[in-house]
């Protein structure tokens, strides 16, 4: 399960009481965590809501999921959400989602949609923020927080009695009291309530670990933080407004997530290994993600053009295994092809910076992966 809890700074979080967040940490972890993608580069992505939903349930920067903003105009589809993953590689894996907003699920995960093959989820309970009648809407947003309890509420029973193998919890309250009222009591009491939220889910899901022995993962986090001056705003690139972070039960949380700053394009493939799937070459090379969870070969690929030659800095983790380095100048992914990429160096695991002669592969545009034994991750140079 992973739940989004809108937009609560990790600077907030870490100044307010939150006993049953903090019993999750005690079972896995907690770290600070970026939103945002690479700042004055390519995959600069917009702190705002849907943008953030998408760059976790796709594992990709907006330069490549498409989502620029809540009106979610035209995502690209072909960058695949953990849900397509899901049921494209075991399709015998029950899906839920439980949320406040219908396009969560209609646009993001692009439900029934030819785009997306027709993707149909096992359950969904969403949409309220429609219904004007049970939940008629107030200034103070009240109508949010009654819809929150109640999608609180259906999870917890859901995973009681039908125990979804992958599931979305999205809460929205938290960022309408920080929009409303900024750094205020009144958001940091919403906080509290989402605590309580996330306990009843714990609870339901700690019920089944221990009448079934089922083996259950949860990840939270946040798509956004809030502006410094008065904690009302987001949609920039201050610190603060990508400042959010990570909790998690997950037992096997590695020195990336220990001592690195992951971004939430990482939760993704920790859930795709905790579901036992493996994604062919082509789409793992453009997660921009790596997981927080299990053994890595590599992480924090970095590029650098100075004349014709490209410097490559990376952090290594398996110095006993080799890495290969991949080039490719193409970007027909987005479009629904795969790009051809060469082998271009295998260097030693101990090494973390190599150069590159571009001269033999003339382009304005460079896809670059560097592969181990247990991950790929990738960057981007791109000439203006």
């Amino acid at each position: 399960m992973f739940v989004i809890v809108d937009g609560i700074s990790a600077d907030v979080l870490e100044n307010v009481e939150t006993p049953h967040l903090d019993t999750i940490a005690k079972k896995g972890g907690y770290t600070r965590a970026y939103v945002g993608g690479t700042k004055d580069s390519y995959s600069e992505t917009p702190t705002i809501s849907a943008v953030g939903y998408n760059s976790l349930l796709t594992g990709t920067w907006a330069n490549k999921h498409n989502v620029w903003g809540n009106s979610i105009e035209d995502p690209n589809y072909n960058y695949w959400t953990i849900f397509r993953y899901a049921k494209e590689s075991r399709p015998e894996l029950k899906t839920a989602i439980f949320s406040t907003w219908l396009d969560n699920r209609t646009k993001l995960i692009g439900e029934s949609l030819p785009q997306t093959n027709y993707l149909k989820l096992n359950y969904h309970f969403d949409g309220f923020e429609l219904d004007t009648i049970n939940f008629p809407h107030d200034e103070d947003r009240l109508y949010i927080h009654k819809i929150d309890e109640m999608v609180v509420d259906e999870a917890a029973r859901y995973i009681i009695e039908e125990s979804p193998d992958l599931s979305w919890v999205y809460l929205e309250y938290t960022d309408d009291m920080g929009h409303r009222y900024g750094d205020s009591e009144q958001f940091h009491n919403a906080i509290t309530i989402m605590d309580k939220q996330i306990g009843r889910i714990y609870k339901a899901m700690e019920f089944r670990r221990g009448k079934y022995g089922e083996d259950w993962q949860i990840f939270i986090t946040t798509d956004h933080g809030r502006n410094k001056e008065t904690g009302k705003g987001h949609g920039g690139q201050s610190d603060r407004e990508r400042l959010t972070w990570i909790i998690t039960n997950a037992d096997n949380l590695n020195d990336y997530f220990k001592n690195e700053t992951p971004g939430i394009v990482d939760i993704l493939p920790a859930m795709l290994r905790s579901l036992e799937i493996n994604p062919e070459r082509n789409r793992a090379f453009e997660i921009d993600g790596v997981s927080i969870t299990g053994p890595l070969s590599v992480s924090n690929l970095k590029a650098s053009v100075q004349g014709n030659d490209l410097t490559l800095n990376w952090r290594n983790y398996n110095r006993d295994k080799e890495l290969k380095i991949y080039l490719s100048t193409e970007n027909g992914f987005k479009n629904g092809n795969y790009d051809h990429f060469k082998l271009v160096k295998t260097v030693k695991g101990s090494r973390n910076s190599t150069k590159i002669d571009l001269r033999k592969f003339p382009s304005r545009f460079y896809k670059i992966v560097i592969e181990g034994k247990h991950n790929s991750t990738n960057t981007w140079v791109v000439f203006n």
